[in-house]
């Protein structure tokens, strides 16, 4: 029988939609079901979950669901318990940090969702604790998992764009404004005393998009609005929406690529998926979105002619073609989870650390200052140490 090894990992926001669905019952849960993490040396990893959270009731609630027994609303206790290894935030942004820098001076390896923090600097004391305490750490960047995603980046990988020229992005979904139909989101993310608003949520994930698949971005140029000013809570409250619901924004890259992405809680879909990329190349397009992805070649580009006094007679859309799967997409959340598990217990390979989420806030925060000052302002360098 393959040896079981134990991983005490101290789940901090569980209850919270994203912690529950994708990284207890979709990653976790997950990984238990198929036996755990297999490791190069043998012996499979096995994750023993520690819940944590500030409601009694529903945390209780999650635990009983799944047969958890292990649960406490004292996060100090459980990041005091000698049998954790890790520390899991899924928090509300405004309570990561503090619970955070709690966990490494505990020694926890750190593993967390995004935002890293509320402000750049905040991120970077957190970058340096962790690296001054020796422990592993890790930033979630599960776009980069999906499977559109992986295929837009496979054909980046094998030239397929020649030089590529732009990146286009939208994303975003009507969300309601919680008077006569409930939010799809939490009311926190509307308050910008709580760490709400697009851009702190969006652009860490545009950053780490652009980087890995583009390259670094060097410059952007923010738009920044809240369309939706008045809005109701979870029970049935209104409410001043003080953060921004909407941002509009032009990332400049290395190569002279320009990225422009659109982000919206405020617009209804019109896009086969919630978000999608166009990328123009001088060989080749593509579009990706969450699965799919369609290119058109330079050899197979029809020639549209533009005649406002006649219909159409072009069915663009069929004009492109599908990218095959090729392999099998497990999900990206839990995909991360095992790399990240494999880099503490086994030294594997792992580039995601705290310091590419600083870089995501670095993004946000100085997209916020091009809002607020009319202007494009360039992106320092930020590697191991805050810019000047």
């Amino acid at each position: 029988m393959t040896a079981r090894i134990p991983m005490g990992i101290v789940m901090n926001g569980v209850t919270g939609r994203m912690g529950y669905r994708q990284h207890l019952v979709r990653s976790l849960l997950a990984i238990r079901e198929q036996g755990g993490v297999p490791l190069r040396g043998g012996g499979r990893l096995w994750p023993e979950l520690v819940l944590v959270g500030r409601n009694e009731a529903k945390l209780r609630d999650v635990a009983d669901r799944h047969g958890l027994t292990d649960w406490t609303t004292d996060l100090a206790a459980a990041l005091a318990r000698p049998d954790t290894a890790i520390y899991f935030d899924a928090q509300a942004t405004s309570e990561r940090e503090k619970a955070i820098g709690l966990a490494i001076e505990a020694g926890k390896h750190i593993y967390t969702e995004k935002p890293l923090a509320t402000t750049l600097h905040g991120a970077v004391e957190l970058a340096r604790a962790a690296d001054a305490a020796g422990v592993r750490h890790g930033v979630v960047q599960d776009k980069l998992f999906l499977p559109g995603l992986r295929k837009l980046d496979r054909l980046v990988r094998a030239g397929f764009f020649g030089r590529i020229l732009s990146v286009r992005g939208e994303f975003g979904y009507w969300v309601f404004e919680g008077d006569w139909q409930a939010a799809q989101r939490p009311s926190w993310n509307y308050r910008a005393a709580d760490g709400g608003g697009i851009v702190v949520d969006m652009f860490p994930h545009w950053h780490y998009v652009l980087e890995q698949v583009f390259g670094p971005v060097r410059a952007v140029t923010a738009h920044v609005t809240t369309h939706i000013p008045r809005r109701w809570d979870e029970d049935g409250q209104p409410y001043d929406a003080t953060a921004d619901d909407a941002a509009y924004a032009i990332f400049e890259l290395d190569g002279g690529i320009v990225a422009q992405i659109n982000s919206s809680w405020a617009v209804r879909v019109n896009r086969d998926e919630l978000v999608e990329f166009q990328v123009d190349g001088t060989e080749g397009s593509a579009v990706a979105g969450l699965r799919r992805c369609r290119v058109q070649h330079r050899a197979s580009t029809p020639k549209p002619v533009w005649n406002p006094d006649l219909p159409s007679t072009d069915d663009f859309r069929s004009q492109w073609q599908e990218v095959p799967d090729n392999e099998v997409y497990d999900n990206g959340f839990k995909t991360q989870w095992e790399m990240f598990l494999r880099h503490v217990a086994e030294d594997a390979p792992y580039s995601w650390d705290l310091w590419s989420g600083a870089r995501g806030v670095q993004l946000a925060e100085l997209g916020l200052l091009s809002a607020r000052e009319g202007r494009r302002v360039e992106i320092p360098e930020l590697t191991g140490g805050e810019p000047a």
